[in-house]
């Protein structure tokens, strides 16, 4: 998915701006572990996800992180850490918002007394300006990847995935994937997280104003004190 250094390099803004004293990290729906190469670099860092192909790759990378191959609605770990991330819309893709509050839960449960749990989303306003625009492409060397968003009611979207996988010559392979996003209103978001949250902020990285229109919006989660 390209360069994840300015997110990771915000993300990392946000832990040195409401928890300076961070030191332990544990993100959800790791993926490869883009994110947390980065974040290594700062802080002993974990990485959790339940794709066991994607971790097998992340463990190739960061050899020395501790991976665990769970589901984000439903992990159970044997300790806890000062900051929980989620990130590059992952709880998007959790098409029932009960799910949405399971995660919340799970995070909560899992951080330090006054920790923090920072996620990001897609809004509804970002998912429904994609359907209404072109498809897009992308070249990687001689592969092309090709996506179009779809759908939008009742806020539910896919994103329609084409990769045309070069194989020599003039023979391409094509890998098709339809991955399906849920955007709910901010409002209902925050009404979750402040069940078990003692503090929640909303931003809007590139905007003024946080709202159901904005591009991306990162929520910065504050735990209560045990």
């Amino acid at each position: 998915m390209g360069d994840r250094l300015a997110a990771a390099r915000y993300i990392a803004g946000l832990i040195a701006l409401h928890k300076p004293e961070a030191t332990t990290v544990l993100e959800i729906a790791c993926g490869t572990g883009a994110i947390l190469g980065l974040l290594s670099e700062s802080y002993e860092v974990a990485g959790l996800d339940r794709s066991r192909p994607m971790l097998s790759i992340a463990k190739k990378r960061l050899p020395q992180v501790r991976f665990y191959r769970q589901d984000m609605t439903g992990f159970r770990l044997a300790r806890r850490f000062d900051v929980i991330v989620c990130a590059f819309d992952s709880i998007n893709h959790l098409v029932k918002f009960s799910d949405w509050k399971k995660t919340f839960r799970c995070a909560a449960q899992h951080l330090n007394n006054g920790g923090l749990f920072i996620f990001d989303i897609n809004t509804s306003g970002k998912l429904q300006r994609l359907t209404e625009g072109p498809a897009w492409e992308k070249w990687f060397g001689r592969d092309l990847l090709i996506i179009k968003v779809t759908g939008g009611r009742p806020n539910k979207f896919i994103w329609d995935v084409k990769i045309f996988e070069h194989h020599g010559r003039n023979r391409y392979q094509l890998i098709h994937e339809e991955i399906p996003e849920v955007a709910f209103p901010l409002r209902k978001i925050l009404i979750a997280l402040r069940a078990n949250f003692i503090g929640v902020k909303v931003l809007d990285p590139f905007g003024p104003r946080a709202s159901d229109r904005s591009e991306r919006l990162y929520f910065v989660c504050k735990a209560a004190r045990r």
